[in-house]
């Protein structure tokens, strides 16, 4: 016994050791597998948990020259790492998010991602990819190209994606929905992760989207689909409150169409509503998709309503129909019974005659048929299969906006209405060309809905050789902001009636360090003259009186989207941010010096937040009457010095 050769299992070629392969298998047989659990997990998961919950020393900064509308819109659009974007908006947005809708990158090893620093060490994994000296392959880049010879191709995806979903889900409401593109190369993987992150249960299914257009393959088969994933927050508040039906398709313009000739008869004295039927009927001969029944019997009644007719007459079952007859309205003579009844029973037929949903024919002679109005039957279920074109290239060349593949806003847009209510926030945190922001605006001017939209970009470098470096775009971002003031501009043009009623502006912020001086936190033996006299004052020397107010909005958890309005009192400049009345909002005065009677009038307003800057006063005396004063005037107001 004491010569057996002791076995290094890390040096067994085990493809050629079958009998030592087979023993340990009966061996393995034998164990007891009660602590076993599936689980879903790669290299450097536990990192990137980790980073979902680690703090940032960061803040947004409002770039007003980028935005448009600034002061009064409701939109939103951050630049920088979505991960410190969710990190930043997750006090203030906490819950109140209606819809995610993303289109991350597809991992097919020429997508630029982000790479969080997740350092992964030799010892963690075996089977690396090497260079020819022998060296692992690991990018070592904050953000680089997430290439397929890298030693951890799925790994780095998995960990750049899991700690933005994980904070994403805490942003969305009880009844909210997270939807997101994705292609083959990590369908399965997304699918686990997402169980992983919003729970199996929660999975609302997978659309396939036909797009018409075949990637070529040197093999296996050729894909010519993407997929769009759902998942709920929480089904059950998820599906108490929408049914997840969409609009058919041509419904929607079907009933403008319609609306819009019953206008011309009643602002004419020469157009009827015979003649406007006669027109609708040609106009629908022109629109693809719609049946020919549909076709035939699309009608516009004396209220302007879409509507179609179709047969009562009972196909089965005479036993258990109506076979009372119906009085005709003007004649007052019965119409002719179907030999085998009417299609409903006594009951039902005093409903749709109630509810006007029966239409004569000019006597009694002809026989009547149900109304089928269209604004109440032009919803459907949300299929499982999407039919359209690649993308909306087409689209942007209109608007002069050079973007390769940008998601398409009609798909976009059917989803929001699907899921969100007319007054949701949607949230996008990889924006691309802005798409979910136009979809947004395009969809508000088409039902008169107040959704807003948070838009989230990184500020990558646009390609050297492409169409957007040649048109002076040095940034993807600055792509998105220039897409969304365009497309803003194109939809007040198509619809002049709702200038200065829709809003197509949007906040521009950007990801920034915070605004405290460093210094003023810097041990004391680390600190030098010019330290000192850099920390008479707590703010960077670079921020601006915006910077700081917002500063305070995002430490308050207040929302990014309230109005702003600026206020002269006396010689001081005071900020106004979502104050309404009494006990709202924050009033904010970052001056050099503030007069005693600006302090008195902010305090008269009794704002819910009042803020100053610790430089703006004299001494230490000076900031006491600046508590005194809010004391006897609005004891109430929160007063915050920074």
């Amino acid at each position: 016994m004491d010569n057996i050769e002791k076995v290094d299992l890390d040096r067994v070629d085990w493809k050629s050791s079958r009998e030592l392969f087979e023993s340990l298998g009966e061996a393995l047989d034998k164990l007891d597998d009660k602590d076993e659990s599936y689980s879903f997990t790669w290299v450097g998961k536990r990192k990137s948990i980790v980073e979902a919950g680690a703090p940032i020393n960061k803040t947004l900064r409002p770039d007003v020259e980028a935005s448009k509308n600034f002061d009064d819109t409701k939109n939103m659009f951050i630049v920088g790492d979505n991960l410190d974007a969710l990190k930043l908006l997750q006090e203030s947005y906490l819950g109140k998010i209606k819809m995610i809708y993303i289109d991350p990158p597809y991992n097919t090893g020429h997508d630029f991602v982000y790479h969080d620093n997740f350092t992964v060490k030799k010892a963690d994994f075996e089977d690396s990819t090497t260079d020819t000296s022998g060296n692992i392959i690991i990018s070592e880049d904050e953000y680089s190209e997430n290439s397929k010879a890298n030693g951890r191709f799925h790994s780095d995806w998995l960990s750049m994606m899991y700690p933005r979903l994980k904070l994403a889900r805490n942003l969305l409401s009880d009844s909210g929905v997270f939807v997101s593109n994705i292609d083959e190369n990590e369908l399965q993987n997304y699918l686990k992760l997402l169980d992983e992150v919003f729970s199996e249960d929660n999975n609302l299914g997978t659309i396939v989207w036909d797009k018409r257009n075949p990637k070529g393959a040197t093999k296996g088969i050729s894909y010519q689909h993407e997929y769009i994933v759902l998942y709920a927050r929480n089904i059950e508040s998820f599906s108490k409150k929408c049914k997840l039906t969409r609009v058919k398709p041509n419904a929607a313009s079907m009933i403008k169409k319609a609306q819009e000739l019953f206008k011309k008869t009643i602002s004419s004295t020469s157009y009827s509503l015979k003649q406007a039927n006669l027109d609708f009927n040609e106009w629908l001969k022109t629109i693809p998709n719609i049946s020919g029944g549909e076709k035939a019997y699309c009608k516009i009644n004396n209220s302007g309503r879409v509507y179609r007719v179709v047969s009562m007459a009972a196909p089965d079952k005479p036993e258990t129909r109506s076979h009372r007859p119906l009085i005709h309205p003007i004649t007052n003579k019965p119409c002719p019974v179907p030999a085998k009844g009417w299609r409903f029973t006594d009951d039902s037929m005093d409903k749709l005659m109630q509810n006007g949903k029966i239409e004569f024919g000019i006597d009694e002679t002809s026989q009547p048929n149900q109304i089928y109005f269209l604004d109440e039957n032009s919803t459907e279920k949300v299929p499982s299969l999407l039919y359209y074109g690649g993308s909306d290239v087409n689209r942007l060349k209109e608007l002069e906006i050079p973007f390769d593949t940008p998601k398409i806003v009609e798909i976009v847009k059917s989803h929001i209405q699907s899921i969100s209510t007319k007054d949701s926030t949607i949230l996008d945190f990889f924006a691309g060309s802005g798409t979910t922001g136009h979809a947004v605006m395009d969809l508000n001017a088409e039902d008169g809905g107040n959704r807003k939209y948070i838009l989230i970009q990184l500020d990558e470098p646009t390609d050297d050789k492409s169409e957007a470096k040649k048109a002076s775009y040095n940034t993807i971002d600055q792509i998105t902001a220039e897409r969304l003031r365009r497309a803003g501009d194109k939809i007040i043009k198509e619809h002049p009636d709702l200038e200065g009623k829709l809003d197509t502006g949007f906040r521009v912020f950007r990801i920034d360090d915070n605004n405290e001086n460093e210094d003023v936190h810097k041990p004391l033996n680390q600190i030098n003259q010019s330290d000192l006299f850099d920390a008479i004052d707590n703010i960077k020397k670079d921020r601006t009186p915006l910077d700081l107010l917002f500063g305070i909005v995002y430490a308050s958890a207040l929302p990014f989207d309230l109005k702003l309005e600026t206020r002269k009192i006396g010689e001081n400049t005071v900020y106004l941010y979502g104050y309404l009345d009494e006990g709202s909002g924050l009033v904010a005065c970052f001056d050099d010096n503030i007069s005693e009677e600006t302090i008195k009038e902010i305090a008269k307003l009794n704002a819910l937040i009042a803020a100053f800057r610790d430089s703006s006063f004299a001494d230490s005396a000076a900031k006491i009457n600046l508590s005194e004063q809010f004391r006897v005037i609005s004891p109430d107001t929160k007063v915050k010095v920074i």
